[in-house]
């Protein structure tokens, strides 16, 4: 019985050593066929970023971009429009066109030119219009948008830019822009004051025109009360705006009396601990005639002098002890200047 004994033993261990060769070769074929379908799978390619030069957007040619405006797809619309509007700024007779056409008495034609200058000008290409050309063709657009029948600007609480003519917004859309970014000085020369902004119902008399352009700088904040601010900020700004009455020349007498109240001020510094600020005060004010009734007192200069004296002292002190009043060392009133 023990060699049936060991046949049985033996046949388990060929059973066993079986079936390990067997998972495995199962595991290895597997493993082999996934490998296998790996390498066989097709992957499509992944897209490669491609982007525009400036070669080939001036290879686009206009048909073209005729065709790309009225793409589907919005992101191939938005870069087409984006190529037309820089050619169109860049290109000198479209611009001239563009600046030309905003002059012309049809005013269907002017707000179409208009239009097409708000698309293609940006804050990178707003100096285009910062030429002497633009502020005059921007001027007489609004010289041709002039409202016969336009109300007084003197209501405080009622704003009527919103309900302007869209020429009009557009307009000072630009010139406010460009004030802000440079100066006002071509605007000026270009006669927008006279031939624009004086024009506009302020009034009847001349005091009234004055009040009501103060009143709407005061409590209006648009485009327009922007660029009135601008332009009086500028000598040649106020010269214009007196020329056409709506700045009141100042007044020689007060601003004389002003002058020497400011000088007698900062002599009498040294005899007043506290700080006068002349100009916050009228010129009836007590503390004024004081001052200059001060300044007409009989010996006024000796006494100044005389407390002036009184109050010069020198301290010395070498920081080993508090100061007392031995430290300090007062001048003889009675010894000379």
């Amino acid at each position: 019985m023990e060699w049936l004994s060991s046949l049985m033993t033996t046949d388990k261990a060929i059973k066993g050593a079986l079936i390990i060769h067997g998972v495995a070769l199962v595991g290895t074929v597997l493993l082999a066929l996934d490998q296998w379908r790996s390498e066989c799978e097709t992957k499509p390619p992944q897209p490669k970023p491609q982007y525009i030069t400036q070669d080939t957007e001036d290879a686009l040619k206009l048909t073209t971009l005729d065709t790309l405006l009225g793409h589907y797809n919005h992101a191939i619309r938005e870069t087409a429009v984006k190529i037309v509007c820089d050619r169109a700024v860049n290109d000198k007779d479209t611009f001239e066109q563009l600046l030309w056409g905003i002059t012309r008495p049809n005013y269907d034609e002017r707000l179409k030119n208009l239009r097409a200058l708000a698309v293609i000008t940006d804050p990178h290409s707003l100096d285009k219009l910062h030429t002497w050309k633009a502020y005059a063709a921007l001027v007489r657009c609004l010289e041709l948008s002039l409202d016969p029948d336009q109300e007084v600007l003197n209501n405080d609480d009622w704003d009527e830019y919103p309900l302007r003519d869209m020429t009009d917004k557009l307009c000072l859309m630009f010139i406010s822009q460009l004030v802000g970014t440079f100066d006002c000085e071509k605007l000026i020369k270009a006669k927008f004051v006279e031939k624009w902004l004086s024009k506009q119902n302020w009034g009847t008399t001349e005091e009234e025109r004055h009040q009501n352009l103060a009143a709407y700088l005061r409590s209006k904040t648009n485009r327009l009360a922007e660029i009135i601010s601008c332009i009086r900020q500028s000598p040649a700004g106020r010269e214009a705006l007196q020329k056409c009455g709506l700045f009141p020349y100042p007044d020689t007498e007060e601003s004389e009396a002003d002058d020497d109240d400011t000088h007698l001020v900062e002599r009498l510094s040294v005899l007043f601990p506290e700080t006068l600020d002349v100009n916050s005060l009228d010129a009836n004010h007590p503390t004024r005639v004081l001052l200059r009734s001060f300044q007409t007192t009989p010996g006024s200069e000796e006494q100044r002098d005389r407390n002036q004296r009184h109050r010069e002292a020198m301290v010395l002190n070498d920081g080993s002890h508090p100061i007392t009043s031995d430290d300090i060392i007062q001048r003889d009133p009675t010894s000379p200047p």
